[in-house]
């Protein structure tokens, strides 16, 4: 996925309701998470059984909703006390391929030494 480099994700924790289309969406970008749904940062939602991601972004003259459907697994979704919470482009990939966006590196580091 290519972004502009001062594009923001911003994650919305919790579920959210994906009966809501891209004007309910864009209301509780600006009503409950208290951002900018023009902004051009991209704001990421989830429903409650955790099976579809929903991304609500502004591009240059009009809202576009990116939508992923799992079939049979589901997202590791955040559940904290912030109602928000900004990610990098990684962890969005991570997000997207079902790893937890949470841990610090995929392997653990290898330390070698010869024996010579």
């Amino acid at each position: 996925m290519f972004l502009p480099s001062h594009t923001r994700i911003y994650l919305a924790t919790g579920s959210t309701d994906m009966r809501k289309a891209i004007n309910g969406l864009s209301i509780l970008v600006e009503g409950q998470l208290e951002l900018d749904p023009f902004s051009g940062h991209l704001f990421a939602f989830c429903n409650r059984r955790r099976t579809m991601i929903k991304i609500l972004y502004w591009d240059r003259n009009g809202f576009c909703l990116w939508h992923k459907r799992l079939e049979k697994q589901f997202f590791i979704w955040p559940q904290g006390a912030e109602e928000v919470v900004e990610l990098d482009l990684r962890q969005l990939s991570w997000l997207l391929e079902g790893l937890e966006i949470g841990q610090q590196r995929a392997h653990k580091r290898l330390h070698y030494e010869t024996l010579l």
